[in-house]
């Protein structure tokens, strides 16, 4: 027998240990309350009480407004721990891992006066490789695929229980972490576009071109006016690089991880993999669950993709960057790629090409010109 059980909305919701209080609230709320009182202790035998309300009750509010309020969803205090982690980062980053290089001789006597000190940067993802897998360093690999979707609503009771009975195999079957993502992106729709415009004339009857020409002129027009969007599910699958927690590492980094993170150096160790075979490993496990959830998916009618090395770029492109006009695409140089052009675009200076240049040597032509300016 079943019966339904009710989710609250926001399922990342803080336990509440005392009435409406979570922990942290509770623990801002009495740090708090125990300063002003050893403050009114100390203070109480020189400074009259209403004094001293006037001067706790401002910061009595100010530690209940941090702890009780919230924006989007995110308490106060945690932006405003934000907001000071902002704040005391560095404002210029470089893309170099391999560490910030200083600028050369010629560039820094013709630079100003202020001084300008970048620190690298440190992105989530190092690399991406051959196979499609992400590198995030010390958290491990990841593996992100494509999942189509399933019209829910359409379907009948019955095939709507088969459908969750699929879906709950495959959430049953799960071993390690998997995320399930719903991203909006902008539809471009250049392409079908001129497909259409190019096959038209082609078209056995003119009223099919006709017909062609006028759904690339509407699409066309369709995309000037409005913007375009599209949903896109991923599925990323994670094995971290080390399986087993250690009981000293169940409470959290060490301080000496912390400071070792905030100095910007990165012992061997860090990367969390204590061998290439542990990497090779955890590369066939998370192969192996992609694969499990290739066959767990197909009988809900959920068709799993996995991408490559240029498509996972460009998703983790546009996930970081999601504003841009440019569609992402393999094809797109890198931010340490030197471009040059191709020996085929370069013409000689001066060589004459059958055109009535102004840099030709073409003596009689040069007279002509000369004679109609």
């Amino acid at each position: 027998m079943t019966s339904p059980v009710r989710i609250p909305a926001d399922v990342e919701m803080r336990d509440r240990v005392l009435g409406p209080l979570t922990a942290r609230q509770l623990t801002i709320l009495a740090v708090t309350g125990l300063v002003l009182y050893a403050a009114w202790t100390l203070t109480r035998a020189f400074l009259p009480i209403p004094v001293f309300f006037v001067l706790a009750i401002p910061i009595g509010a100010a530690a209940a407004f941090l702890a009780l309020g919230q924006r989007d969803g995110v308490s106060l205090d945690r932006l405003l721990m934000a907001a000071i982690r902002q704040r005391m980062s560095p404002r210029r980053l470089v893309a170099a891992p391999e560490g910030v290089r200083p600028a050369p001789d010629w560039l820094t006597t013709a630079a100003g006066r202020e001084e300008i000190s970048p620190s690298a940067l440190r992105l989530p993802a190092e690399a991406v490789t051959d196979t499609g897998v992400v590198d995030l360093g010390a958290d491990g690999l990841a593996i992100v695929a494509v999942a189509s979707t399933v019209n829910f609503a359409l379907r009948t009771p019955a095939e709507q229980e088969a459908l969750v009975a699929s879906f709950g195999r495959y959430l049953h079957s799960l071993t390690a972490p998997v995320q399930v993502l719903v991203r909006t992106e902008r539809l471009d729709l250049s392409e079908q576009i001129a497909e259409l415009r190019a096959h038209a004339g082609g078209l056995p009857h003119p009223a099919l071109e006709a017909a062609a020409v006028e759904h690339a002129d509407y699409l066309a027009q369709l995309g000037e006016q409005t913007d375009l969007l599209r949903r896109q599910v991923l599925l990323i699958l994670r094995e971290p690089a080390q399986a087993a927690v250690s009981a000293t590492e169940l409470s959290g980094p060490s301080p000496l991880s912390v400071l070792r993170s905030r100095g910007g150096g990165r012992s061997p160790a860090d990367s969390g993999w204590a061998s290439s075979g542990a990497r090779r490993a955890a590369e066939s496990r998370l192969v192996r669950r992609l694969g499990e959830a290739i066959e767990l998916l197909a009988p809900a009618g959920v068709v799993v993709t996995p991408l490559d090395a240029g498509q996972a770029t460009a998703v983790l492109a546009s996930a970081c960057n999601p504003d841009t006009l440019l569609p992402p695409s393999a094809a797109l140089a890198g931010a340490d790629d030197v471009i040059t052009t191709g020996d085929g675009d370069q013409i000689p200076f001066g060589d004459p090409d059958g055109v009535d240049d102004w840099d030709d040597e073409d003596g009689a032509d040069d007279v002509e010109d000369g004679r109609r300016w």
